[in-house]
């Protein structure tokens, strides 16, 4: 049981003795640094159940707390604030007991829990992945492994839109335009090939717009009789009547593709348990339409369209049929989601991780699902993120001004050498050593920046900043997990048995922040949020920080008081390199 629990069971057990009252539940939070103490009680919310002087209810339950709870040695009362101070040996403990634990922080999965299917990148097979890509798969990647940590079996996956028009225009643009180019024969990895016959039919399609328009077609009129368009829409409808040549085609292209998005998912570092691929899954729906409708979830208008209505719910009506029988998204998404759970028993739960224009399309898809009686719908979550901004403006794939996320990694490795180069730090590196280093902190720099965000929020990416040596950054938390490693290596004696000592103040600070850790771990899963762990680890890189400048480590007389700092120092550079893994970061053993 966590300090934090003992107290709230003997502040409820001393409200009671007090004053004849039951209390809930109690707030608690960090005592603030010009007080003394290590945890604060907020006595306001307890007024709603006994009236009085908030600072005397404060002092009554201090001296019961200080009677009745053997960890807590003193306290004050600083307005409505019951500050505590907990001692040495309460935190020593804690140190000892955990110093060991290679998964200190984590939640082994109960055998009977459900699962849950994390969805991220979920790419087109047009063109390459791109930097709004990079934010999907990092988010989708790290609340991935934090949900696992906090005790979950998760499935990783992705539904990978490889049909409709966008193919077919990359496809047509290749056979009039190719020669018959490959990715061996350019020496492009193929889903850049691919995306940029995606460009050029955006380029040819416009020059026959305009030629259109020149004699004499209106914008609207030339748009939709472009040569092109319409032999590209011929195309998706020999695609879907199985026509042997188009067919072979597709999959040759989409082959170029996946074999290009591998190379860069395993760049970014991120993977997938399983694949969903829509030219599987577009037809599905459909079934459910018919139970739906007779279960009176959905309904059929006069032209034999089907629809749901929402309104009742603060939503609007919406198709899941047209009236030609074809499917719309929704009814793939209805129908892709029952497949997953049909394919994979034991899931629960489905975390979808996409952009947050389509909000209102996860509301309604979540709602329709509640209604249709599946119980795990209610255990569905968007992971809405907000978009990714350049000092340079918004990206257009058709136009081809997207940032590419291979040179987006390959532009921040090279930030990163550039100013390791101009700090000096890497003197005696082997020339392997350094290209290794400047795609771990290149990398760590992207990852960080990304992630220290918060999910919903919008962000204006400049990778020069966030290849900084100092604040809120990976690279100062990098660094100091090396620094910590070149102590480790220069400790000649054993430090591994445990020992007790009187606290100095810093190692107090660094072990309350250290304590935190498997409690930030199920805050950032409970709130699908990787910047709740970036933060939290940066807080803790401040404290040791703070510990390192105020206290001798090796310089240490007193041999115990050196083990136990080599020690803490250890369990913090684990810590460190444990919720960097979570984010997807790896951490380098010399900087």
């Amino acid at each position: 049981m966590s300090i934090q629990n003992t107290i709230e069971t003997k502040v409820k057990e001393g409200f009671l003795a007090l004053f004849n009252t039951e209390i809930p539940s109690v707030e608690f939070q960090a005592t603030r640094k010009e007080f003394e103490g290590d945890i604060t009680v907020v006595v306001f919310p307890l007024l709603r159940y006994k009236k009085g002087n908030p600072v005397q209810i404060g002092e009554d339950l201090g001296k019961y707390l200080v009677e009745n709870v053997t960890e807590v040695t003193n306290y004050n009362v600083v307005k409505g604030f019951l500050n505590l101070v907990i001692n040495d040996a309460f935190y020593t403990d804690f140190f000892n007991s955990v110093y060991s634990d290679t998964n200190f922080g984590f939640v082994s999965p109960k055998a009977d829990e459900k699962a849950i299917m994390v969805e991220y990148s979920s790419p087109n097979t047009n063109k390459p992945l791109h930097l709004g890509h990079v934010r999907n798969n990092l988010l989708g990647y790290s609340v991935a492994e934090i949900i696992k940590a906090a005790g979950k079996k998760v499935y990783k996956t992705q539904i990978i839109n490889d049909r409709g028009i966008h193919i077919c225009k990359s496809m047509l643009a290749w056979e009039k335009f190719g020669n018959g180019e490959t990715p061996e024969s350019t020496g492009l990895k193929g889903d850049k090939l691919v995306g940029n016959y995606y460009v050029k039919f955006d380029q040819e399609y416009k020059k026959e717009i305009a030629l259109l328009v020149s004699e004499g077609k209106t914008e609207e009129e030339a748009k939709k009789q472009a040569p092109l368009l319409i032999e590209a829409q011929e195309m998706l409808l020999k695609w879907e009547a199985g026509d042997k040549k188009v067919v072979a085609l597709w999959e040759k292209m989409n082959s170029w593709v996946y074999a290009g998005f591998d190379v860069t998912y395993k760049s970014m570092g991120v993977d997938f348990d399983t694949l969903y691929y829509e030219s599987n899954t577009y037809l599905l729906g459909k079934d459910v339409v018919a139970q739906g409708l007779k279960k009176d979830v959905f309904y059929k208008k006069e032209d034999g369209s089907v629809w749901c209505d929402l309104t009742e719910d603060g939503l609007d009506e919406k198709i899941v049929l047209r009236s030609d029988g074809t499917a719309v998204y929704m009814t793939q998404d209805i129908g892709t989601a029952i497949q997953r759970v049909k394919d994979y028993a034991d899931v629960g739960g489905m975390v979808y991780t996409v952009g947050n224009e389509q909000d209102y399309h996860f509301q309604v898809l979540f709602l329709i699902l509640k209604k249709l009686g599946f119980d795990w719908a209610k255990q569905l979550h968007h992971l809405s993120y907000g978009m990714v901004d350049l000092p340079s403006g918004k990206m257009k794939s058709r136009e081809g001004t997207v940032v590419d996320a291979d040179d987006l990694m390959v532009e921040m490795t090279e930030t990163a050498k550039t100013i390791s180069e101009e700090l000096g730090k890497l003197d005696g590196y082997s020339d392997q050593e350094k290209s290794k280093l400047y795609e771990t902190i290149g990398l760590g720099a992207l990852k960080y920046f990304i992630l220290k965000v918060d999910p919903k929020k919008r962000i204006l990416f400049d990778p020069k900043s966030s290849v900084d040596f100092q604040g809120n950054t990976g690279p100062f938390i990098q660094y100091t997990y090396a620094r910590i490693q070149s102590i480790i290596r220069k400790a000649s004696f054993d430090y591994s048995k445990p020992v007790t000592i009187e606290l100095h103040e810093k190692e107090k600070e660094l072990l309350k922040q250290l304590a935190l850790y498997p409690e930030t771990i199920q805050q950032a899963a409970t709130n699908y949020s990787p910047a709740i762990i970036a933060n939290y680890t940066y807080d803790l890189v401040k404290e040791f920080n703070s510990f390192y400048q105020n206290v001798s480590i090796l310089g240490e007389e007193d041999q115990n008081k050196k083990i136990f700092r080599v020690q803490l120092a250890n369990k913090v550079a684990d810590t460190i390199k444990s919720a960097f893994l979570l984010l997807g970061i790896n951490v380098p053993e010399r900087m």
